[in-house]
C-alpha cells in the first residue's frame, strides 16, 4: 500500500502535475494487458512485470507504476493511459 504522505509529495516528474492512486479496476486491467502482451509503455517498451499499483497524473493521460510498493517516476516508463476506455 502507497504511504499517504509519500503520494502527497510526489509529483509527475515531466508536467509536475499532481499524482493520485489508481483505482484496482484499472490496475487489473492494465496487469491483464501486459499479461497477454497488449501493453506498451511511453518508451513503446512492451510491460512485462505485473503492477501492484499505478499513479495516475491529474490530467488522466500517464499512469506511473508501482511495483514491489516502489513508485517508478520515469517519464519512459509511465504507461499511457488515453486508448483505455477507463482512466481513473
Amino acid at each position: 500500500m502507497m504511504n499517504a504522505e509519500l503520494l502527497k509529495i510526489l509529483c509527475c516528474p515531466e508536467t509536475h502535475q499532481e499524482l493520485q492512486l489508481a483505482d484496482s479496476a484499472l490496475v487489473e486491467r492494465l496487469n491483464e494487458q501486459a499479461g497477454s502482451g497488449g501493453l506498451k509503455n511511453r518508451a513503446g517498451q512492451w510491460v512485462k512485470e505485473k503492477l501492484d499499483a499505478g499513479l495516475v497524473r491529474s490530467d488522466g493521460k500517464y499512469l506511473y507504476p508501482v511495483r514491489h510498493n516502489i513508485p517508478v517516476m520515469l517519464v519512459d516508463e509511465a504507461i499511457p493511459l488515453e486508448k483505455l476506455a477507463v482512466a481513473s
